[in-house]
């Protein structure tokens, strides 16, 4: 990229890349991608090599010297694909009919994080279009110098992934996935959005709220002052109850990542606590931005019926309401929550693979995909 006076800078701690981030936008409204989130996820141990997350987190630089900062993204070399839900163990299974090593490849995205947000995060001034395409081959050029099977983009802003694609010449493929997320419609109370659902959800909603109190259940939202220490022991403890119970749980995080963003992040980090006599029984483990809640990790030292939904989603869609968000995105999965007033919502990332033949039936799998993820989102399976 010589030629264009363009430089790549990787550095392989987030330590050492931190104090970009007075020169950076876009990001501070969006706590997944805040310095204090990503420095935490390495600090404490979790988004390391023994884990599979080597740091590789790129500078794109301009000027004769190479010291006119454009743009920055969080990058790791993956030694696996575990804690990204974009999944690919199809693809890294027939990666070798193929004769490739999928792994190691590299990575662009927020460790452990399933939720939309900025990706490449620009200088203050910079040439957003000039640091777009200096990205876009960056990931070809990366993926070939390091020697990697494939580079990917995860969980980028819709317009932002079809960009890339085109800028890339043909280098980069553009990947739907699904979620399910509640949009405001500039509703006043519960009952204003209740009342745009089908009757029977709306009967099926009111039934399930009533639970709690029926319980002698208590939930109220925890932040600030109240994410004590004795809080933040309780939020890893539920968040283990979740990962240890199914199969498919890993422990990602671990006590000390708690501690630290529950004692840096107390404007941002929420824990909704439902309590009887006092005491949490379960709880969920939110973020908060200036326009959107990302809801992260649910747990229970006690089950109780409708227990999850009034704590992950009723009683949150009630402080979005309240506060005026405009969006409540609760995680990954969960066909269960369109019927609780959730939409199926398309999610957005981008691939580069080397192998010509390996990424020609990666295509042809992306689009069959594409074709029923689609359909969803229109409704086509939809019952009332």
């Amino acid at each position: 990229m010589n030629d264009r006076q363009l430089t790549l800078r990787i550095f392989e701690s987030f330590a050492k890349a931190a104090p970009l981030f007075d020169r950076l936008e876009g990001w501070a409204d969006n706590p997944t991608v805040s310095p204090t989130w990503l420095s935490a996820l390495e600090d404490t141990g979790c988004a390391t090599a023994e884990h599979g997350w080597i740091p590789h987190h790129l500078g794109i630089f301009s000027g004769a010297a190479g010291d006119e900062l454009l743009a920055f993204c969080p990058g790791y070399v993956k030694l696996n694909s575990e804690g990204e839900f974009i999944f690919d163990w199809g693809i890294a299974r027939a990666a070798p009919k193929f004769g490739v090593h999928y792994h190691p490849k590299l990575l662009f995205a927020v460790p452990f994080t399933p939720a939309t947000g900025p990706r490449l995060l620009f200088a203050k001034g910079a040439d957003r279009t000039l640091a777009r395409a200096a990205f876009a081959a960056a990931l070809v050029t990366l993926a070939s110098k390091l020697d990697l099977s494939s580079a990917h983009v995860l969980f980028l802003p819709g317009a932002e992934a079809p960009e890339l694609a085109a800028r890339s010449g043909g280098g980069l493929m553009h990947r739907l996935s699904l979620q399910y997320h509640w949009e405001n419609g500039g509703y006043s109370t519960f009952e204003d959005f209740l009342a745009g659902l089908p009757s029977k959800r709306r009967t099926q909603i009111r039934r399930e709220r009533k639970a709690p109190a029926e319980q002698g259940v208590t939930i109220e939202t925890l932040r600030g002052d109240a994410l004590t220490p004795e809080i933040a022991d309780v939020a890893y403890d539920l968040y283990l109850t979740t990962v240890d119970k199914f199969t498919w749980g890993r422990r990602y995080l671990n006590r000390a990542f708690f501690e630290a963003v529950m004692s840096s992040m107390r404007d941002r980090v929420e824990l909704v606590a439902a309590k009887r006599d006092g005491q949490i029984i379960a709880g969920a483990f939110n973020l908060r931005g200036d326009t959107t809640l990302y809801g992260r990790y649910w747990g229970a030292f006690e089950e109780l019926p409708f227990l999850h939904f009034n704590v992950c989603f009723y009683h949150s869609i009630e402080r979005c309401i309240a506060d005026r968000l405009r969006a409540f995105e609760p995680g990954a999965g969960g066909e269960h929550k369109r019927a609780r007033g959730f939409v199926p919502t398309l999610t957005h990332s981008v691939h580069h693979i080397r192998d010509r033949r390996l990424s020609v039936a990666v295509a042809d799998f992306f689009e069959r995909e594409r074709e029923v993820i689609e359909a969803e989102v229109r409704g086509d399976d939809a019952v009332g």
